[in-house]
């Protein structure tokens, strides 16, 4: 399955870098130097001089690997291909070491990474991975050093840029373990937003009708009960708009391991399943597994979890419902390539789990989703959140893909690795990313000019990831001991309530099985040692509800007597204007 080639932008590529010869001197590398901070590396947060202080010290660091060549690979994303094409030969210009910078579809690289894990023979010397797999390295004490963080005070040390400004970055919670150390550094991420048709939702008439009917304004929902009557609206109700037959919702529902990160991507944490807590939910976590002292204890709700607890169960229902009563009928049958174009072909109203990822791709001139003057018609806002969320809990997925070192291949390599892992995420480059390709690391990128000049055209891009709401869109996290196994087993069960099989309680009975046996396997082994799964020994539901209830926990919930209270709207530009316009101050 290639998982968002859709997004990439450009055909998969390998980075070819030109190698700077041995001779090459210091004043032609700081030469080079100059010429890629001048002409490709603007704008950027720092100045000139700043920008040429980062080179200088990259030069001298990667002295003693000079005429080198590494490999890593990365899943094929806009971003990367930016990163194979044009960083892999700034870093030969500059350093003289080439990187081959090989391009994927995620499944391939999940697969291979593995295998890697495994055999414990290098495949690729560092590798671009989601922060999803934050739990597993850990526990296989796989990274090189440790952790990051005792690799960058050990052997990294002298390769280690001190302008790095690890504070910096946004998602370095999302790379971060039990014990408080760094395993992977953030290089991309994009969040799961809620999309809407701007411009149809502040038409006067299409206000007017649907606050006669729901009582309420029409605006972007703030739960779930206002995005279904939103849904309900402009599917049964409004039906057409200038001659189109339009929908109130998108989604996909083909049986394909797409389906399976349609879910892992927080969909059960919308509805608000699992615990209060951030980046994840504690003790429970969006998958539904406890974890008590950095040790998975089940995700069945007998065992103290929540995949199949009525949070859970209630996601998938609202999700198969709104499939087959809102979507286009074609919707059902669609993978996630084949369903991400659709909304900018100007017939979906809204859609509430759409990846902030398919900016660029919606941003095309020529579709009708676009004004003439290059803004969107559409924007993107806050997700709404289920009837089971609660204040404290995260309410969204934000993808991260960060530099991970394995401690498999040479440890040459792995610190020539490093400098080009860092290189990537300099403040040198960063903002230069985020222009060609929309993905945000650094807190330094979002409040700079040339974000606040592009934010018009984004959609709302900006203005998200400048408020406070971005801290509760975060990957998966800790409590997962193995995403490369465990996130098989997600689509399997959920294809099955979708074709109606079995019932969504059946479905999630089924993946909340699956997730233990798993587990259960894992602990059987011994493989990971001691913060590896020890399973909970089964109780009743009843049980569970209660220990929940006795900690001032919330996961497992019990069941609402009401599943849809009234829907609630908030106007999209008062919200806006309710978030900080200057950047928060420095602690």
């Amino acid at each position: 399955m290639k998982r968002r080639d859709v997004l990439k932008g450009g055909a998969a590529t390998v980075g070819v870098g030109l190698l700077l010869k041995s001779g090459v001197s210091h004043a032609q590398q700081v030469d080079a130097a100059k010429k890629w901070v001048d002409s490709e590396f603007q704008p950027s947060s720092l100045s000139k001089d700043e920008q040429m202080a980062e080179m200088e010290w990259f030069i001298n660091a990667s002295k003693p690997f000079k005429g080198l060549q590494v490999s890593c690979v990365s899943e094929i994303l806009k971003v990367h291909d930016y990163e194979s094409k044009t960083l892999t030969k700034a870093f030969a210009d500059i350093t003289g070491i080439k990187v081959n910078h090989d391009m994927m579809d995620e499944g391939l690289l999940v697969d291979k990474i593995e295998v890697e894990m495994q055999s414990g023979r290098p495949i690729y010397d560092f590798w671009m991975n989601d922060s999803d797999f934050i739990g597993t390295h850990p526990r296989y004490q796989d990274i090189v050093g440790g952790s990051l963080t005792d690799f960058m005070a050990g052997d990294g040390k002298d390769f280690t840029n001190p302008h790095l400004d690890l504070p910096d970055f946004m998602g370095l919670s999302f790379g971060t373990f039990t014990d408080g150390k760094l395993y992977q550094l953030p290089d991309q991420q994009f969040a799961n937003l809620y999309w809407f048709r701007y411009d149809w939702f502040k038409r006067p008439e299409l206000q007017a009708q649907f606050k006669q009917k729901f009582g309420y304004d029409l605006g972007v929902p703030v739960n779930w009960s206002a995005y279904e009557d939103i849904a309900e609206f402009f599917t049964n109700d409004v039906k057409n708009i200038d001659g189109v037959r339009v929908y109130g919702h998108m989604d996909y529902g083909k049986k394909d391991p797409s389906l399976g990160w349609r879910f892992t991507d927080a969909w059960l944490s919308m509805a608000g399943a699992g615990d209060r807590g951030l980046p994840n939910g504690k003790p429970v976590d969006e998958w539904g597994i406890r974890m008590t002292d950095g040790i998975p204890r089940g995700s069945s709700v007998t065992r103290g979890g929540d995949a199949n607890g009525p949070a859970a169960v209630y996601a998938l229902t609202k999700y198969v419902e709104w499939l087959k009563k809102y979507a286009p009928p074609e919707a059902a049958g669609m993978d996630f390539l084949e369903a991400g174009p659709v909304p900018g072909q100007g017939h979906i109203a809204q859609q509430m789990f759409w990846y902030s990822a398919f900016t660029s791709a919606l941003s095309d001139p020529k579709l009708p989703v676009m004004n003439p003057d290059g803004t969107p018609k559409w924007r993107m806002a806050p997700s709404p959140h289920g009837a089971y969320w609660k204040e404290g809990m995260k309410l969204g997925y934000q993808d991260c893909g960060c530099w991970t070192m394995l401690k498999y291949a040479p440890l040459e390599k792995v610190k020539a690795g490093w400098l080009y892992a860092q290189f990537c995420t300099s403040k040198t480059v960063s903002l230069k990313k985020f222009v060609v390709s929309n993905h945000l690391i650094r807190t330094s990128d979002v409040w700079t000019q040339a974000a606040t000049d592009l934010a018009p055209k984004l959609g709302g891009l900006v203005e998200f990831y400048r408020s406070p709401a971005v801290k509760q869109w975060t990957p998966t996290g800790v409590n997962v001991p193995d995403y490369g196994k465990m996130a098989q087993v997600w689509w399997q069960n959920v294809s099955n309530a979708i074709s109606g099989q079995v019932t969504p309680q059946q479905a999630m009975d089924g993946l909340a099985r699956d997730q233990d046996a798993i587990m259960e396997r894992i602990e059987r082994s011994g493989v990971q040692g001691k913060l590896g799964p020890k399973l909970n020994k089964p109780e009743t539901a009843e049980y569970w509800y209660a220990q929940a209830e006795k900690d001032g926990n919330l996961a497992p919930q019990r069941k609402l007597a009401n599943e849809k209270p009234k829907g609630e709207t908030v106007d999209y530009d008062t919200l806006i204007k309710s978030w900080p316009a200057t950047p928060p101050k420095k602690a």
